[in-house]
């Protein structure tokens, strides 16, 4: 099983490049979002004390997210790997799903950081806001305060696996094919060690 964490700030292309990947490499997408919507909308337990807490405006604590992640790969037991796509953001949470996947006899294999210059992003969130529907993508001031908070939350996570030997940032910018073929060699590369 080959389990790669794709990282990077909103706007990096980890939506556009996750469904590359998954496509080529047969890999399970675990976004916490679409878990988050799945479970709430099939009604489990999860998703119910997830809804709860969401209609209160509370966050989803790591062990109800951890938890879907879990009944995710319960449910995928025989895939080829999974690429986590905004998860994990914190120490806590990358630790807790080192826990888990220790428990289900495997591990993280690599993290691959989209490296792209604000600025860069900035435009990209304004152009998506144009047509995405998503309101947190039209206003500037609020796009540069979410890549603050993503900085300040992520940026730890970064040096975790740093320190395990298992991060990599690839160049973010250049065509989608470009970046593409980039994340291609790298996970090539580590799915032959």
């Amino acid at each position: 099983m080959f389990n790669l964490i794709l990282f990077g700030p909103p706007g990096s292309g980890k939506g556009t490049q996750s469904d590359k990947l998954v496509g080529k490499y047969g890999l399970i997408h675990l976004s916490t979002g679409n878990l988050l919507r799945e479970e709430i909308a099939e009604k489990t337990p999860l998703g119910i004390e997830a809804k709860s807490l969401m209609d209160k405006g509370q966050l989803v604590p790591d062990e109800v997210v951890i938890g879907m992640i879990d009944s995710s790969l319960e449910h995928h037991k025989d895939a080829k790997g999974f690429l986590f796509d905004g998860f994990p953001r914190t120490i806590a949470q990358a630790r807790a799903l080192d826990k888990l996947l220790e428990l289900k006899k495997t591990g993280i294999n690599t993290v691959i950081s989209l490296d792209v210059g604000e600025e860069e992003l900035i435009q990209r969130l304004l152009n998506r806001g144009k047509t995405s529907g998503r309101s947190d993508d039209t206003d500037e001031i609020v796009i540069r305060k979410r890549f603050a908070v993503y900085n300040n939350e992520t940026t730890p996570v970064a040096e975790y696996y740093k320190k395990a030997r298992k991060f990599q940032s690839v160049k973010g910018e250049g065509t989608v094919d470009e970046i593409f073929e980039t994340l291609c060699r790298v996970m090539d590369k580590k799915m032959k060690q």
